[in-house]
């Protein structure tokens, strides 16, 4: 999905490897997660974080994606994006635990 001139598939050893990151930097990321996903429950008082947090998603995949893709169009489109949006924050959320990797391993064979 991502913008490449060059049709390399990612070696399992990077995939496990970015993952590892990921699960790392959502334990940093966990304050902020938690408050953008408190902001959706409550998105008449909260809709300021919640509307930052989207925009800035939908700002990083135009940059970093190939928007001519299906998937990519589907991520785009703020009325289809929602579902996607809370669950990978939620999947992020629970990565802090010890069963982290797993859980985003099984998230994204998924997607």
């Amino acid at each position: 999905m991502r913008k490449s001139y060059v049709n390399n598939n990612i070696k399992e050893n990077e995939f496990d490897a970015l993952i590892k990151i990921t699960v790392e930097m959502s334990k940093y990321l966990y304050p902020y997660i938690r408050e953008i996903m408190k902001s959706k429950e409550d998105i008449k008082e909260n809709s300021i974080i919640w509307n930052d947090f989207n925009e800035r998603f939908i700002e990083l995949i135009k940059e970093r994606f190939n928007v001519d893709s299906m998937r990519v169009k589907k991520l785009l489109n703020q009325t289809e994006n929602g579902e996607t949006l809370i669950k990978s924050l939620l999947i992020l959320s629970f990565c802090i635990s010890n069963q982290g990797y797993q859980k985003m391993k099984n998230f994204l064979y998924d997607f």
